[in-house]
């Protein structure tokens, strides 16, 4: 199942999705979940999305206005370096790390799919960056969770563009990953019951056809289960929070020469049995 968040006519409304088309929900659940976090708030699973009477009548996608799948996740966090790449030493491949290194994303820097992405003004225009990641969602509640019960918090996942301006990196990572609009999620969640596991799970990103990236879970440094781990001993995780798990070689920045992102680029992350995000940039507002 196919699960995520939209708008149509101006209304932000939620629903299972299949392909070319979504199926909302009925105006009775949405009234008792307003959003999709509300429902897996309570439903963990999201099983009501399967009850006789909780979804309204199918919509085609083009009536519609993708949003990330949990506009108002609580926390969006981000995995660096867990992949073996060159970048950021240009022509050296550093060390991997010795922990496991997060930092978190706001929810403005994010776009739905088929949204534009926003070239940043001035300077920070040069070095705008793709980043394409794996997504995991969490589904229920996970506090000082060990790696083998991890995989129990997980409701899905869904392709991610870790949008990033790599000359503000060197300012701070913060300022680097939270330029408005600059990356995306979605077009939804694919529940994890209905995939592979995670390690088997193919990350491919296009730039305008192009390949230019691709990576297995498997090759992640540290498992999704160990990051769980470690960001539930830092605080709970809850609900329709996001883990964008890192992002293998092949960015803009590791290349010769770099190829940063310029106006009119497509962007498109697929994930194997989930789908592709696509996002074209912009200029800046």
């Amino acid at each position: 199942m196919n699960i995520g968040s939209f708008l149509h006519h101006g209304q932000a409304q939620y629903g299972v999705f299949n392909d070319d088309t979504v199926t909302p929900a009925s105006d009775a659940l949405r009234a008792i979940y307003p959003t999709l976090r509300d429902l897996l708030e309570a439903d963990h699973n999201c099983d009501a999305l399967n009850g006789a009477g909780n979804l309204a009548a199918t919509l085609p996608v083009a009536d519609i206005v993708f949003q990330t799948p949990i506009p108002n996740a609580q926390k969006i966090i981000c995995v660096g370096m867990n992949y073996p790449k060159p970048y950021p030493v240009d022509g050296v491949a550093p060390p991997n790390p010795e922990n496991i290194i997060l930092f978190g994303k706001e929810r403005e820097a994010l776009v739905g799919h088929e949204r534009p992405l926003e070239t940043p003004q001035g300077q920070a225009a040069d070095s705008f960056d793709y980043e394409g990641e794996i997504a995991a969602i969490i589904g229920k509640p996970a506090r000082h969770v060990t790696p083998e019960q991890a995989m129990e918090h997980v409701l899905g996942y869904a392709p991610f563009n870790d949008g990033s301006v790599r000359d503000w990196q060197r300012h701070s990572i913060y300022a680097g990953k939270n330029f408005a609009n600059s990356g995306s999620w979605g077009p939804w969640i694919t529940i994890a019951d209905a995939l592979p596991p995670i390690t088997d799970l193919h990350l491919t990103v296009s730039l305008n056809g192009e390949l230019m990236q691709s990576a297995f879970g498997h090759e992640m440094i540290f498992t999704l289960p160990q990051q769980i781990a470690y960001a539930s001993s830092l605080f709970t995780l809850r609900p329709g929070d996001v883990i964008a798990t890192g992002s293998p070689d092949g960015t803009g920045g590791s290349r010769t020469p770099k190829r940063f992102l310029k106006p009119k680029d497509i962007v498109s992350v697929t994930i194997q049995g989930i789908g592709t995000l696509s996002n074209t940039v912009s200029s800046g507002s």
